[in-house]
């Protein structure tokens, strides 16, 4: 078995790797900071829009729910303007009529 020993320049050499590694390491946990704050942005995001989908969720439902209602009162309208449309035809013949007799009227005597 042969023994090598370790030389000043090997070991300059794996201390320089070593310091290297640290580095590196550092490098990986300050970047693996940077994407936790991130993700955690990420997160904080994705609440808010749950929150504004929520929101616009009801908002659409009020809305659909007005719609509903004045659709209602509108048919209600057309149905109240249709019935005062017949009586007031049912009124005009019978001005009509009465004009009509009354000329008739006139022209006997």
């Amino acid at each position: 078995m042969v023994v090598e020993r370790w030389t000043d320049e090997m070991l300059d050499q794996l201390g320089a790797n070593i310091s290297g590694l640290y580095g590196t390491v550092s490098e990986m946990q300050g970047s693996i900071s940077e994407l936790r704050e991130t993700v955690a942005d990420m997160h904080e995001s994705m609440t808010d829009m749950r929150e504004s989908i929520n929101g616009l969720n009801v908002t659409s439902q009020a809305l659909l729910q007005l719609a509903a209602q004045q659709q209602q009162k509108s048919r209600e309208l057309e149905e109240k303007q249709a019935e005062n449309d017949k009586r007031f035809n049912v009124l005009l013949e019978e001005v009509r009529f009465l004009i009509h007799s009354q000329n008739k009227n006139s022209d006997n005597e």
